[in-house]
């Protein structure tokens, strides 16, 4: 049985952040995937693994995307570290000037880490540092090729064991979120400011749609809906609006988002982005459907399941709704 691969990606934000700016791009952040750790003041971790699939891209296109949304809709500069595990994400990280990910392929860790001054892994401080330096170890590659019996005699055995793993680039640990996700979000930035209600209508279609597949994939349901519409000129406007019933169901979700829509009369606004957030989110068994008499909804449901297997088989885009076409 193969082991799947990880992809972590570890964000630096830089600039002064507001708290309401940190979590906003949390916030933003779980429009990519909900595994998601915090990283005070200013740096933020995810697991992109699942989200691969879900947006038929490679590691390192995904992490431009996370970017990009936190440059287009809040004006935050980042740089990223993409690795296979939480420790060479953050490391990486740490080399990445503003605007540039780094990106270490499990393949290559080694090679990487090897002439790296011992003092970027983490744990070794002033002390060891100085220690280590005594007997000649400067860097990384040093300590990995040293016999685990000489580190010992240097260290003790508990910090030599640690200190080696790190050295080879291991690290278990992983990608925690403080507490479950509390909701999912997904948004758009238009190319252009736009004036057209058609493709406002198709905006939040396409973003209604989205949610509803990553909350079944997740085995969630949601209760409550809000829609953000951003404009031009920085302002917004938000609104939202609890579900009939807790469901993952597109096409109810679709419904609500554009009664929010219509409701914001957005004839002559000149829209720049939109976000839909889902919350009051929980796992999809312990949520009871009212019974419908109408044998259209039961067809409804029995396509979309087909959609979705046939989205994990073939990719994201390999079923849309009609009016995204």
């Amino acid at each position: 049985m193969t082991t799947r691969r990880r992809h972590i990606a570890h964000l630096h934000l830089h600039g002064h952040l507001t708290e309401e700016q940190y979590g906003h791009s949390i916030e933003l952040m779980s429009g990519i995937t909900p595994h998601i750790q915090a990283v005070p003041p200013n740096a933020i971790q995810l697991d992109l693994t699942s989200a691969l699939r879900y947006f038929d891209l490679s590691p390192y296109d995904v992490v431009q995307l996370a970017m990009i949304r936190l440059k287009a809709l809040y004006d935050i500069d980042s740089s990223a570290g993409l690795a296979g595990n939480r420790m060479l994400a953050a490391m990486a990280a740490d080399t990445s000037a503003p605007g540039v990910t780094t990106w270490v392929p499990a393949e290559r860790a080694a090679q990487w880490l090897y002439p790296r001054p011992v003092t970027a892994l983490p744990g070794v401080g002033r002390a060891t540092a100085t220690t280590l330096s005594k007997f000649g170890l400067h860097t990384i590659g040093q300590v990995s090729d040293l016999p685990p019996a000489t580190l010992q005699r240097l260290l003790g055995a508990a910090q030599a064991r640690l200190l080696t793993e790190r050295a080879l680039g291991h690290d278990p640990r992983p990608v925690l979120p403080a507490e479950p996700a509390a909701h999912l979000s997904a948004d758009l930035v238009l190319e252009r400011d736009c004036l057209d209600p058609a493709q406002h209508h198709r905006a939040a279609l396409g973003l209604a749609d989205q949610l509803g597949q990553r909350l079944r994939t997740e085995g969630q349901v949601a209760g409550r809906i809000t829609l953000t519409v951003r404009y031009a000129d920085h302002s917004s406007t938000t609104r939202t609006r609890p579900l009939p019933e807790p469901t993952s169901h597109s096409p109810v979700l679709a419904a609500t988002t554009l009664g929010l829509l219509a409701g914001l009369g957005l004839q002559r606004a000149r829209v720049r982005a939109f976000t839909l957030r889902v919350d009051a989110l929980r796992p999809a068994g312990e949520a009871h459907r009212q019974l419908s008499l109408d044998p259209g909804d039961s067809r409804a449901r029995a396509l979309e399941a087909a959609a979705d297997r046939a989205r994990r088989r073939f990719g994201a885009d390999a079923v849309r709704p009609a009016t995204l076409a």
